[in-house]
């Protein structure tokens, strides 16, 4: 083999590790948006055959179709390339230590740094609880937010009011990008409106970086986490079972699949609560407890 033979077999294998790093994200991108590759197909105006080659990085990678799959999903074309590809490289002796840090450890370095670099969060306005549906938002929320007589705001409903549609109905006829907006354009009419007051959102805001910045910016955020098997409970005593379509077995290993795919950025919440195998009550001592230096002046 002559060193022009070498040099196109060395293209070749990059531009397939490449391709699969892409498929990779995209398809972690759609999961942590909790949408089936039928609903991305539709709004992409993508095949759902492209879908599942381009996921399983099997697809020759065009950037125009990136660029769809990109909007339709409200995210940013640079979120689907490797990190080494879309943006800066850390620290390399801080990247070294990260890494010899248990999971926990690194989740207490990494508050320790937002604390001491990211801008004062002094004047927070209340409490936002974040969570994937079945966690006890609307009902833990609803009972705090009795308890410090504060207003209690679903930031779903906002978007309903701001965009004169159900989301059902948003997201449908108008797409993720449009939601998104409508998003962020709620919790900016929550910060400008209340002094004071807890926040239920919803449970793929997290997956939006400017969003869940300046929700984390003005509130004391409250992760509320259960078992996959309690969300899935929850989640059908509501009669609610989007996007879990299809059969039990499915839906609990995409439930599991979404839970996963947004345990780090949930992570990055300011506090974490397990509601499963509790009682209501014994989970609401805990957090008016964790939120009483945040709602107490109400």
């Amino acid at each position: 083999m002559n060193k022009t033979e070498k040099n196109r077999e060395t293209a070749a294998k990059a531009e397939d590790a490449l391709a699969l790093k892409v498929g990779e994200r995209v398809r972690a991108l759609r999961s942590r948006r909790g949408l089936t590759r039928k609903y991305l197909a539709q709004h992409s105006a993508v095949s759902e055959r492209y879908l599942a080659q381009l996921e399983a990085g099997e697809a020759n990678v065009s950037l125009s179709i990136l660029s769809r799959i990109a909007r339709a999903l409200g995210a940013r074309l640079g979120e689907f390339l490797p990190r080494t590809e879309g943006a800066l490289a850390l620290y390399e002796p801080l990247q070294e230590f990260i890494g010899t840090l248990s999971a926990e450890k690194q989740r207490q370095a990494f508050l320790l740094l937002r604390n001491a670099f990211s801008k004062s969060r002094t004047k927070r306005r209340g409490v936002a609880l974040v969570g994937l549906r079945g966690a006890g938002k609307s009902t833990l929320g609803n009972l705090l937010a009795r308890h410090y007589q504060a207003p209690f705001v679903r930031l779903d409903e906002m978007i309903a009011q701001l965009s004169g549609m159900d989301i059902g109905e948003l997201i449908s006829l108008r797409g993720q990008d449009v939601y998104r907006r409508f998003e962020l354009q709620a919790l900016e009419q929550a910060i400008a409106d209340y002094r004071q007051v807890v926040i239920e959102t919803g449970g793929s805001l997290i997956s939006q970086w400017e969003t869940y910045g300046k929700l984390r910016d003005n509130y004391f955020t409250v992760w509320l986490r259960a078992t996959p098997v309690d969300h899935m409970r929850r989640v059908m005593e509501q009669g609610d079972l989007r996007p879990f379509a299809g059969s039990n077995a499915r839906a609990m290993q995409d439930l599991k699949l979404i839970l996963d795919e947004r345990e780090t950025d949930y992570g990055k919440a300011d506090y974490a609560m397990l509601t499963s195998d509790r009682s209501i009550e014994d989970c609401l001592e805990e957090l008016v407890r964790a939120c009483r230096p945040y709602l107490a002046s109400n």
